[in-house]
């Protein structure tokens, strides 16, 4: 018997009929004999909706009464799946983060899981029954309160429960088929990919892509969670997000090129595996057989690395929730950036690309910008504000107006030219570039907010990620 973790989104849930699609699919994974535990989003989009009327109160909701307020879609969504899964003749029974034993620190609106104990849920399943676990929620000791965990929570809450009951598969349902080479809404062409590294999926969320939250693909990678990403409008298998070094990537039919204990070769298949609906089975080793059923030449080391190396370019990412602040006319001497950034860092702003420009020779004087996230501009500009002095540099820019493209490639580390090809790219469009970051699989870089829609189709194109037909998205925004 295999234990599968299941997510299901606000669109995946959106309404009645919805809830009991979802219900039936549940249903249908129980009967081919397994044991499954459900986490869930609230209702379509019943969270920002609690969010307006928190607003409507106050311009500056309590963090713990708002967190009390958002968690009741959640409980609102569970409750609803557990009594249809239960019209079906199936015992099913709903559990809050806390009851599920979601542990986190006390930070509101933004918790991090410091502990999982599913004791109650463990023995629902023992019992028979199918657990239904409220996402994006948790519970801290210390000050016996809830907490959410943030945007993303409830793929969070999925994978913390995999990681937890040494789940076989972690699969995350949405309204798309799985993980593509850009979003879908913006680049129609863009094509579904079957599998994906957990390193390229790491890079992906974190610039943008919002099929998956950076959190819960970090977690996984953490703990050995492997993650299938599938539409919960159809039984389209989906895309694999496998972790490079983890035993459940090799029994996926991702090799290791050191017998299990190296870097999996994408593509090289020990064996004939399966994924029907959600059940993992591995049979007799068969050479040259792949996971698509598509021939391949044999398991040689030649085309194990040819295998390796070929998807140059995993996607291409946006992103709009970014801002950039540069501080103008800092004095160029040893310790300024590192005073600026401690003074940034006590906000508890992430700092995304920084770029600090060649000090002029006549002033001895230089300009530092960097990105962060919108929501904490104003708060990190207050504070830089109030240090000028001590700092000494001569004023502040706020730009709220960019755009961030990302793109992100295994491939990256062993061919040349993808710098040349992006920004050539983006020259023809006529897109100008004003900051660029890059790490061994990511170019990343900043343009105008409206241009950068027009950059992720260009470069995708550039790069030959066009698929012959429009990519279906059945509904919602993703999530």
């Amino acid at each position: 018997m295999s234990l599968i973790v299941q997510k299901y989104g606000g669109s995946s849930v959106a309404d009645a009929e919805s809830i009991k699609r979802v219900a039936k699919r549940i249903v249908e994974t129980r009967k081919a004999g397994n044991e499954v535990v459900v986490a869930v989003s609230a209702m379509g989009d019943s969270t920002d909706e609690l969010l307006d009327l928190a607003h409507q109160v106050t311009p500056i909701p309590a963090p713990r009464e708002l967190d009390m307020l958002l968690t009741a879609g959640e409980r609102i969504s569970m409750a609803l799946l557990a009594m249809s899964i239960r019209s079906m003749g199936h015992d099913a029974r709903s559990f809050t983060g806390s009851q599920a034993g979601m542990i986190t620190d006390a930070r509101h609106g933004q918790a991090r899981i410091v502990d999982v104990t599913p004791g109650r849920v463990r023995s629902a399943l023992d019992e028979g029954a199918i657990a239904i676990v409220a996402g994006f929620q948790g519970f801290n000791r210390g000050t016996g309160d809830i907490t959410t965990l943030g945007r993303g929570g409830s793929d969070t809450t999925a994978v913390a429960l995999a990681a937890a009951l040494h789940a076989d598969v972690c699969e995350i349902y949405t309204d798309v088929d799985g993980i593509f080479t850009a979003d879908p809404r913006v680049v129609p062409r863009a094509h579904k990919i079957d599998r994906i590294s957990s390193e390229e999926m790491l890079e992906l969320a974190a610039n943008g892509a919002k099929v998956l939250y950076i959190r819960a693909v970090e977690y996984a990678r953490r703990h050995g969670v492997t993650l299938h990403v599938r539409s919960s409008f159809n039984n389209n298998e989906g895309t694999i997000v496998f972790n490079e070094t983890s035993a459940a990537s090799v029994a996926l039919g991702f090799a290791a090129a050191t017998g299990g204990a190296g870097i999996p070769n994408r593509g090289t298949i020990t064996g004939p595996v399966t994924l029907t609906s959600g059940s993992l089975t591995a049979g007799t080793p068969t050479a040259g057989t792949s996971t698509s059923g598509t021939p391949t030449a044999g398991s040689t080391e030649q085309n194990s690395e040819k295998s390796v190396e070929e998807p140059l370019i995993a996607g291409v990412a946006a992103d709009l929730s970014e801002a950039k602040i540069t501080v103008v006319g800092v004095p160029d001497i040893p310790g300024k950036a590192a005073q600026i950034f401690n003074i940034v860092a006590k906000t508890g702003a992430n700092i995304d690309m920084i770029v600090q420009n060649v000090s002029a020779a006549a002033t001895g004087l230089t300009d530092i910008s960097f990105t962060l996230p919108k929501s904490d501009g104003q708060t990190v500009l207050q504070t830089l504000t109030a240090s000028q002095p001590d700092v000494g540099f001569s004023s502040l820019q706020y730009d709220d107006q960019i755009g961030k493209l990302a793109l992100v490639g295994a491939g990256m580390r062993t061919n040349a030219g993808v710098s040349a090809k992006l920004f050539t790219a983006l020259y023809e469009a006529g897109i100008n570039i004003e900051m660029i970051s890059t790490s061994e699989i990511r170019i990343s870089v900043v343009t105008r907010a409206d241009t950068v829609n027009t950059a992720l189709r260009v470069v995708h194109t550039a790069f030959g990620l066009d698929a012959d037909t429009d990519a279906v998205v059945h509904g919602g925004t993703g999530r």
